[in-house]
């Protein structure tokens, strides 16, 4: 089906229910959808400054790639339109520290340091070439910035959607896992999700199963929610059920989000994918990350990823209510990594990028991310 990216935006925006993150310019505050309290709360934080943008982040507030990357944005925004800078030499200084907080909030994700670091930079630029001549004048650069940072990441999930879309038949049913939609991008679209909302926004009749996702359930909460809000057939199974869906022949492919990807194809994503991409492979089903190309890290091998783990309470306990001895030893890591061989394509803004992925990622993605 051909159809340009602006036809796409005027049939996509009307069916966004959802605003994660929302910049309310008036009085520069950034409105975080406190994602811990969905399904059964919609509750709006305000946060003024960037520490609190990091403990937002740090906190799961907010989550998934690049949801962190546009809210780190904007916490470098609060960082001079807030602090306490009144000359520019002294505002690049707040940045740079605003930078260091924001970065240190979670370990995994690369769009976080991709979003700060642009951030710093646009203002570095701005300030050289005498584009600013005071500290308000910067502000409004770098909201101008992360306002395009936010717009870019919408673009880039509707090509996603687009290429995805060549991945999808009617009736197709696609696996996921966490939440790769809205929620985790900030747009209301999503990656995993993209190709899923296209098809459905083209009449394309596609469904979604999604795992639990233990131990912050995000897919129970969180994708159950964005789908089932928008008319979009969704299963709930647990995450032991993996195997024994895509054995029973109820999964088309596997659609996931990612939130670090390196030059050779390893996808650093939300626990469970590795499970769901070596069954898949075992399987003959098509096992797809959906990522822009902020999430790719071109230079950092696997061993230099550091895999983030989180309070071993988070295990011992579901929503405040223990389900296990209190003593107990607790692994808790956030993330796992997929080696290429289980992955089939990597679907991008700029392209589906098949393997060998060492050559690929790099002629498609270009730069040196």
């Amino acid at each position: 089906m051909k159809i340009s990216i602006e036809e796409l935006k005027q049939i996509i925006r009307p069916k966004l229910k959802m605003k994660p993150i929302i910049w309310r310019d008036e009085d520069n505050t950034l409105l975080l959808l406190d994602q811990r309290k969905l399904p059964f709360e919609e509750v709006y934080v305000e946060i003024r400054d960037p520490d609190s943008t990091a403990n937002a982040i740090r906190e799961m507030i907010v989550r998934g790639a690049p949801a962190i990357g546009i809210t780190a944005a904007y916490g470098m925004v609060l960082a001079v339109a807030h602090g306490r800078a009144s000359t520019l030499d002294e505002a690049i200084k707040e940045l740079g520290r605003a930078r260091d907080v924001l970065n240190r909030a979670r370990p995994t994700a690369q769009n976080l340091f991709w979003a700060t670091n642009r951030m710093l930079l646009r203002a570095e630029k701005a300030v050289h070439d005498g584009e600013v001549r005071s500290v308000k004048e910067l502000v409004e650069v770098l909201k101008v910035e992360a306002n395009r940072i936010f717009d870019e990441e919408f673009e880039a999930e509707l090509k996603m959607g687009l290429y995805g879309l060549e991945k999808i038949n009617d009736g197709d049913t696609i696996l996921t896992q966490c939440n790769a939609g809205g929620l985790a991008t900030g747009t209301g679209i999503g990656t995993a999700t993209a190709p899923v909302r296209v098809a459905h926004a083209l009449g394309i009749r596609v469904s979604v199963i999604a795992p639990e996702t233990r131990p912050w359930l995000q897919g129970a909460r969180l994708t159950v929610y964005e789908l089932m809000a928008d008319g979009i057939p969704v299963t709930l199974i647990t995450d032991t059920a993996v195997g024994y869906v895509m054995y029973k022949g109820m999964v088309s492919s596997v659609m996931v989000g990612a939130d670090r990807i390196l030059r050779d194809g390893h996808v650093f994503n939300k626990i469970g994918t590795f499970k769901e991409a070596v069954i898949a492979h075992e399987l003959g089903i098509p096992f797809y990350a959906v990522a822009p190309s902020s999430t790719f890290d071109l230079r950092s091998s696997v061993d230099d990823v550091k895999i983030e783990e989180r309070d071993p309470d988070e295990v011992r306990k579901i929503r405040g209510v223990p389900i296990t001895l209190d003593n107990v030893r607790v692994f808790n890591p956030v993330f796992d990594v997929t080696p290429p061989k289980y992955v089939t394509a990597l679907i991008t803004e700029k392209g589906i990028i098949y393997p060998p992925f060492e050559k690929n990622v790099p002629r498609i993605i270009g730069g040196d991310i």
